[in-house]
């Protein structure tokens, strides 16, 4: 019997535990926090040994005395942790969630999806657009289920056999998951984002590049400056661009006249996805690319598009409040993703930003404030240092510093009254993990705080 360590009880800790499980190893779980939970009592329930109060650090492996095949740590646990170098060292097996889901759901074709910002539209749109046409594409990774729940859902018979596996991967789920050979790999953008965990951009360009690298089918985005400098490195890989002029030879483009176009034909009119802004343009691109690998043909595609009704948390539409159109943008949670949702909606606009702050290049999103925001109201942890940033920027409009979301839209819709905003973007530029478990938790606290604000008024 293979023995296998889990590292976490969040959702990927849990599901790479249940899939081991059912496949016939002998699992412990090692868990930081002390608080037993309702994940800990599922699994002690299956057999499965979870041990609380066990961090990485003092090595919890250093008297670990029973035979060991395998560590799998969750996203959230730096690659180089010195305990997982010590582990290598020992010839014990180290990977992530990532790679369990690999071995158990590699005989299926799968399509990984990475990049800075896009690649969870592109996962629900291209999981959309096969499931339209009548296929079975269920979408996991940093969406929908975990890749281990995924696997272990379909080896069980929960879900039926995919014919294709749609999967969002960051780069710590890549960088755990070297042995990931996708049949299509899509690359969305780069920009720099998690240098605190990687140290360079180059290490994180590098991560991404690998899993494009194992594709069969290398799609990209010929309009993200970053990927388009290093088009060299890929001349079998499909390139898409919304620009009539691509900036190098694509297959996909958008011509004059608003219509996708391909080497061969006009494909169908570019408006087709009922979503605004051009960074929606590439991302139908990509996702147009990877269909058309996947075997669909264009009539099916463009009738997925025309009822497609957008990603929650990101642009999502929450209607109207006090005669602004509001959005919830928490799933921009650096700069260049929320100068996206600044480029996208009605201006002027009242922004709330705020959370944890990343390091990264704010200069667009600073640019973009001046030129398109009324007011600024920031919250949450990073608050300060965005109002710094903002000073040095010469934001000539009003910026307000509050602690929570809750005095963030209050604030918002005081500002409002006193000129005239066409949107309130929540797009924080920021991580959620100061005042919340994930940016879906900020996302949902803010529609109840606007639909609140809406049966008020």
């Amino acid at each position: 019997m293979k023995s296998s360590v889990v590292v976490g009880l969040g959702r990927s800790g849990v599901g790479a535990a249940k899939l081991l499980h059912s496949q016939g190893h002998q699992v412990t779980v090692l868990e930081s926090q002390s608080k037993d939970s309702a994940n800990a009592s599922a699994l002690r329930q299956l057999g499965v040994d979870v041990r609380l109060g066990c961090p990485l650090i003092p090595d919890p492996f250093a008297s670990w005395t029973d035979p060991l095949d395998q560590v799998v740590i969750s996203p959230g646990i730096p690659w180089d942790h010195p305990t997982l170098g010590s582990l290598r060292q020992q010839d014990i097996a180290v990977c992530g969630e990532m790679a369990v889901a690999w071995d158990a759901l590699s005989h299926r074709p799968w399509i990984g999806i990475t990049g800075t910002n896009g690649k969870t539209t592109v996962t629900h749109l291209l999981q959309h657009v096969l499931s339209h046409a009548g296929l079975q594409a269920p979408m996991a990774g940093n969406v929908g289920h975990s890749a281990a729940e995924l696997a272990l859902a379909c080896s069980s018979g929960h879900l039926p056999q995919p014919d294709w596996i749609v999967m969002e991967m960051s780069s710590y789920q890549i960088e755990a998951a070297q042995q990931v050979a996708p049949r299509i790999g899509i690359w969305t953008t780069l920009t720099p984002d998690h240098l605190e965990r990687h140290g360079t951009l180059d290490a994180y360009r590098a991560i991404k590049h690998g899993l494009l690298a194992r594709s069969e089918q290398a799609v990209l985005n010929a309009d993200d400056p970053d990927l388009c400098r290093h088009h060299h490195q890929w001349p079998a890989a499909t390139w898409v661009s919304t620009s009539p002029t691509p900036p190098v030879p694509c297959t996909l483009w958008i011509d004059p006249e608003q219509w996708v176009c391909s080497r061969e034909q006009r494909l169908f009119p570019a408006d087709a996805l009922p979503l605004p802004g051009n960074h929606n343009r590439q991302n139908m691109l990509l996702v147009t690319a990877a269909a058309l690998h996947a075997g669909l043909p264009p009539s099916a595609i463009e009738a997925a598009l025309r009822c497609f009704s957008g990603v929650p948390h990101r642009l999502e539409p929450l209607g109207l409040v006090k005669g602004m159109r509001v959005y919830n943008d928490s799933k921009a949670t650096n700069y260049d993703a929320a100068a996206v949702g600044l480029r996208a909606v009605a201006a002027p606009a009242v922004v709330l930003a705020g959370g944890q702050t990343k390091q990264g290049d704010a200069s667009e999103w600073l640019s973009l404030l001046k030129e398109r925001a009324a007011a600024v109201v920031l919250f949450g942890h990073g608050a300060r240092e965005l109002k710094t940033l903002i000073a040095g920027a010469s934001f000539d409009g009003q910026v307000a510093l509050v602690d929570t979301l809750d005095a963030a839209v209050k604030e918002a819709l005081a500002l409002s009254s006193g000129q005239p905003a066409q949107a309130l973007l929540l797009s924080p530029a920021c991580a959620s993990f100061d005042q919340y478990s994930n940016f879906e938790e900020r996302g949902e606290h803010f529609r109840q705080l606007i639909n609140a604000a809406q049966r008020a008024s």
